[in-house]
């Protein structure tokens, strides 16, 4: 068998060297996402930078909001995707609440919300945070574990920040035009309502079941004509349903499938204070907004 010529002692320290990279890269891959990135899969910086830069605006009508007049401390705040966001009755539905904010920006994710909670929630140092999201990750193929692990990352960041603030996760809807994602929704509701069960000064809101009808499929009274944002009767509905948690104090335990016993405390109200609400011209959105 013919021999190769002899290496000179460069390159041979050269090819070992390319070796030994190659190796290292396959056992150590590159970090997934960048800092402050929620989790996702095989996602880069730069796809990550570029994915959560298309909220930079709704931040920017936020930040004008605030300066126009910052809301104040110990308030009430909702954050989430469009069903929050198109909430508009929410200061009246809830008047009895002092400070009561809307953070809701229409298309966006759990992912996002948790990327983006300092901006949402953070800066405000709320007593009470209400969550719905979920369901766009389930459109955009994530599953349902990933959405609970988007939604653990946003309560850690939450209770590091703000350990009193009460956290209330609003469940997925059965909207009638995913009506094929439902199973996958209940897969998802389960999942975070045993999270959630297990956290003290926490509470997990079933509206997925009051939204059915007695066959079981989504209520098309409860929608509007696209038949996945609500009409004002979803939104009757859903105040009817929230409004039993709205308010309520720091719990120090609760029955769930970790622990055994939590006990509800009344907070009491101050004075009301006035919100703004954010101009619709200001509030840019995905052209999908959901």
């Amino acid at each position: 068998m013919k021999r190769f010529p002899r290496l000179s002692r460069l390159a041979r320290r050269l090819a070992l060297s390319g070796v030994l990279v190659s190796s290292t890269a396959a056992v150590h891959p590159a970090p997934v996402g960048g800092a402050g990135s929620a989790p996702g899969p095989k996602t880069t910086q730069s796809s990550s930078a570029s994915h959560y830069a298309r909220w930079q605006a709704s931040m920017d009508a936020f930040a004008a909001a605030d300066k126009a007049q910052a809301p104040a401390e110990d308030g009430v705040l909702f954050v989430g995707s469009s069903t929050i966001r198109f909430w508009t009755q929410l200061p009246q539905d809830f008047r009895d609440v002092p400070v009561l904010i809307n953070r809701g920006f229409g298309g966006s994710t759990m992912a996002d919300c948790q990327y983006f909670v300092k901006q949402l929630v953070l800066q405000y140092r709320p007593r009470q945070v209400f969550v719905y999201a979920g369901d766009n990750d389930l459109a955009e193929g994530r599953s349902p574990q990933q959405v609970l692990e988007s939604f653990e990352g946003f309560v850690a960041a939450v209770r590091a920040e703000l350990p009193d603030t009460r956290i209330a996760y609003i469940s997925i809807k059965p909207s009638p035009l995913r009506a094929e994602l439902m199973p996958r929704a209940r897969e998802a509701n389960a999942l975070l309502a045993a999270y959630v069960r297990s956290l003290p000064n926490s509470d997990y809101i079933d509206i997925f079941t009051p939204m059915l009808d007695l066959q079981g499929a989504p209520r098309a009274e409860l929608f509007g004509p696209d038949r996945l944002h609500m009409s004002d009767a979803g939104y009757r509905l859903w105040r009817s349903v929230i409004a039993d948690y709205v308010g309520r104090g720091q719990a120090t335990l609760q029955a769930g499938p970790y622990e055994a016993v939590k006990k509800a405390t009344q907070a009491t109200a101050a004075p009301p204070v006035a919100i703004p609400a954010i101009p619709e011209a200001a509030a840019v959105q995905v052209s999908t907004g959901r």
